[in-house]
């Protein structure tokens, strides 16, 4: 059971720290939280045996690194919404284009008449 914690804690802390430097910076405090909770499950384990791995406080060694970057990113980056006015109106340029542009294809009927007996199967 002890090395079950273990691995969970390393793994744990490892997703926490590839969360850490994605944008969505903020998912990492689950895989954290989980790596402490299994670091300290373990440690306490292994502390009861008498022999405590090196691995046990890298995990929250990782886990606090990864953490803190979590939260400079939490605290110091600021989302901005850029001006969308441009965006709106190239949208509607090109909708008004796309409106013409249907406006002037002359169909007739007797043209669609015979499509019904086409078989299209690709």
């Amino acid at each position: 059971m002890k090395t079950l914690c273990t691995g969970l804690a390393i793994v744990s802390s490892v997703l926490t720290a590839i969360f850490a430097v994605l944008p969505l910076s903020n998912l990492a405090v689950i895989p954290a939280l989980a790596a402490l909770v299994f670091g300290l499950i373990a440690f306490y384990w292994s502390r009861k045996t008498g022999e405590v791995k090196k691995i046990i406080p890298f995990t929250f060694l990782l886990t606090g690194v990864a953490l803190c970057l979590t939260i400079y990113k939490a605290v110091f980056t600021s989302t901005e919404v850029a001006e969308t006015t441009s965006l709106e109106a190239k949208e509607s340029q090109l909708e008004e284009e796309a409106i013409e542009a249907l406006e002037d294809i002359d169909l007739d009927l007797e043209d669609l008449e015979g499509l019904e007996d086409i078989d299209i199967e690709e």
